[in-house]
This record gives C-alpha cells, structure tokens and sequence, in this order.
C-alpha cells in the first residue's frame, strides 16, 4: 500500500482554530497528518481535542504528560539559576519549549514522521525555539512552518479567513466572545500579548486576567508559609495557616501556585525585546514561580559564598536566561551551562519564612541547619566577636590608594 504522497507530518497541535485548520491544510497539501498534544498545565479540554484532531483527520493522535518533567528538569533548575530576561521576565514561555520539542521529535522517530510541523508566528520567538530544538535533537527532520509559507499565508490573512475555511472544511469551531488578545499557558505561567496589547500605553481590561485574583481583591489576612530548599531546589511547603505541608516536586509547584493565585501574586506587564530583532509588549502571570525565586534569592544571601554567589549572577544567570529565551538549550553551551548549576548550588540548603499578602511576597526570615556563612557574633555591632575594628583601617588604607592617585590628576 502506497504512502501519502508527500511524508508523514507529525504536527504540535493545540485544538484552537489555528492548528485545526493548519491539520487540515496539510491535508489537502498530501501528507499524513498525526497530530501531538503536550500537557504542560494548561487548563485544556485534552479529549475533546483529541476527537476534534481526528474528526479532521488525524491518522493518530498522542497526548502527553509532560508536566513533572517540565517542573523537574525546567523549571527548578531555572529557580537555582534564579532565571530571567531583561531583569523582569521569568521565561514561562521558552522554559516549556525544550521539553514539547524533544518529545514531539521522541515521537516523530517512532512513527516513522519525515515532517514535524507547528502553528507559530513568523515574527515570534517560539518558531526559533521549537525548530533549533529539532533540529537538536533530530538533525535530518524536515520542518513544516505554515506562517512562514507563502501558499499558506498569503491565503489566511487573519481570523475571519480561517473561520471561513474551518467552515469549509467542517471544522468545529467553539463560538465564544473574542477576547481581543492571543495567550499562551502552561503550569509556569500564561502570556498575554497581540491584539488590543500592541498599543503599549494601553492598559490591560481587568477580565484579562486569568490565574491571578486582583491584588486590591486578594485576602485581607496574610497567608505563611515556610519553604524548605535542599542543593537550591524546593523540597517542602508548610502553609503555617492551615499547617498543610506538601513534599512532591509536582504537587508542591502546583500547590504554591494555588497560593499565589488567591493571593494575587505574579502579575508584570513588560515590553521586551524579541530575539529577532523586534521589540514586543507581553503582560504575565507567574504566580509559583514568582514566590520562589524571592525566596532562593533570599537563602542564597544566607549561605551562598559571596565570590561564587557574583560570579554566577555575572556568567551564569545571564547565559542560562539567555539560552533558553532564544532557543538554544540543546545547545553545547546549554549543556556546560547546565552542567554549573549543581555546583553552585550544593550549599543552598535551608527554610525561608514568607508572608504572601495583596500580590506581594515578603520575606520574614530564614535559617539553616548546615550552612555556617553567616556568624551573628562576628556580623554583631555590639560585640567584637573575634573581629579587630583595628583590622578594618589597613583594609580602607589599601583601598584607598588608587583612589588617592586617580583624584590627584584633577
């Protein structure tokens, strides 16, 4: 029996109108189409998406749970590197891209795919991000990117040519009000961006909002809690208003983003730069993610060496923020990158005390049982705690030397 005349495309698919009518359309181009679904948190109706998939054709479709590894392997190595972009960004989007591209791949070889293909933009990073990804993993796939084919989108223009098409084609479309703006959600965080967003002194409709009550509405009384780090990574979680305590690495991130949604905690609207070359506004919710980087940034100050501390916030944080914004974690340098986490990190172990209240996070303390950096009778201003005030005047002399020649130039 022959095989479809142009390969066997294994396409990332989301069950939104976008990649309904890109299934449909290659398709009608001559591939077999299977269709791949990554359950990385986002709230998603998976089974209806799997029958809409194959009520428009779909030889197969895989859904897969890719939430533990995300958490695991994505984002708590981003908590130790203390991750981010442009100094505001927690990277929600790009740190779900490695883990979808590399299943997606994973499978295409079991299958036997010659294509994979995807519903990114043409003028976004995720296209950049999942096809470095594939090419990675898989140097002989070939990709198919519709929004990148002239035959594709010099034909759907925008929405109301898709919708024409889905009708054409039957594809069930769910007729909801139009939210003037595209997302992008899993267990991280959910973008915002496009649509009425563009304008960047627009501000965003309070209805925009998905994960995260107002602060101005979030509960008058402050909710405790006491997170529990071991080599950087969170361990437990003690609310100590209800004393639940959860130890999973999964049910312990979801946990803490339930916290910080009714709290209100996560919300930035930023206008970033794109790693090709255009400049982007982009609202996000990161509610989890959010309360642990303030508490690891805080038990670092505790027990992280100062020298190794500066140097990974110099080298490290950086590199690793910049390798996963553009794509590149399956690269060389994302493996050496990746390789300095633990080493930095083998003493970062101990408990930061936090109060969440009306969108912030605030810390009211913090100990540990087995680092030692921090002395209280040699930090004390009340006793010498076997520190010679008399030591400190050499240090200044010393230091002051350079600058005393410097000023005498003037």
């Amino acid at each position: 029996m022959a095989g479809p005349p142009k390969g066997k495309v294994l396409l990332a698919y989301s069950g939104g109108l976008d990649t309904s009518c890109i299934l449909a359309w290659l398709l009608e181009e001559g591939y077999e189409v299977l269709a791949y679904m990554a359950n990385v948190g986002q709230e998603e109706d998976f089974e209806a998406a799997r029958e809409k998939a194959l009520s428009i054709g779909a030889s197969k479709v895989f859904i897969e749970d890719l939430r533990r590894e995300f958490v695991e392997e994505l984002i708590y190595p981003s908590v130790q590197c203390n991750a981010i972009y442009e100094g505001v960004y927690l990277l929600g989007t790009s740190l779900a891209r490695p883990v979808i591209a590399r299943r997606q791949i994973q499978l295409a070889q079991q299958e036997g795919c010659t294509h994979v293909s995807h519903g990114c933009t043409g003028k976004g990073n995720d296209q950049v991000r999942f096809e470095l990804g594939y090419y990675a993993l898989e140097p002989k796939i070939k990709v198919i990117a519709p929004w990148r084919v002239p035959e594709f989108f010099n034909r759907f223009q925008g929405r109301n040519d898709l919708l024409a098409y889905a009708g054409e084609k039957n594809i069930p479309v769910v007729q909801t009000a139009a939210k003037p703006w595209s997302t992008d959600e899993n267990l991280f965080h959910i973008s915002y961006e496009a649509g009425i967003l563009e304008d960047p002194n627009v501000t965003p409709p309070s209805d925009m909002w998905k994960l995260t009550v107002d602060p101005e509405d979030a509960p008058n009384t402050p909710e405790r809690i006491d997170i529990t780090f071991a080599k950087g990574r969170p361990v437990k979680v003690e609310n100590r208003n209800d004393q639940t305590v959860v130890t999973d690495a999964l049910d312990l991130f979801i946990y803490l983003n339930t916290l910080a949604r009714r709290n209100g905690i996560g919300r930035i609207d930023i206008v970033e730069n794109r790693f090709i070359g255009i400049k982007s506004r982009g609202c996000y919710e990161t509610p989890g993610g959010t309360i642990l980087r303030a508490a690891h940034l805080d038990l670092e100050g505790l027990v992280l060496d100062r020298e190794v501390r500066q140097f990974r916030d110099e080298h490290v944080t950086p590199a690793f923020s910049k390798i996963l914004y553009n794509g590149l974690y399956f690269s060389p340098e994302g493996a050496y990158i990746n390789s300095t986490l633990e080493a930095s990190q083998k003493n970062v172990n101990g408990v930061v005390r936090l109060k969440l209240y009306k969108g912030n996070v605030i810390v009211e303390g913090r100990f540990s049982d087995t680092e030692k950096l921090y002395d209280m009778e040699e930090s004390s201003m009340d006793v010498h705690g076997g520190f010679s005030p008399q030591d400190s005047e050499g240090f200044i002399k010393i230091q002051s030397i350079r600058l005393k020649k410097w000023n005498g130039q003037f």
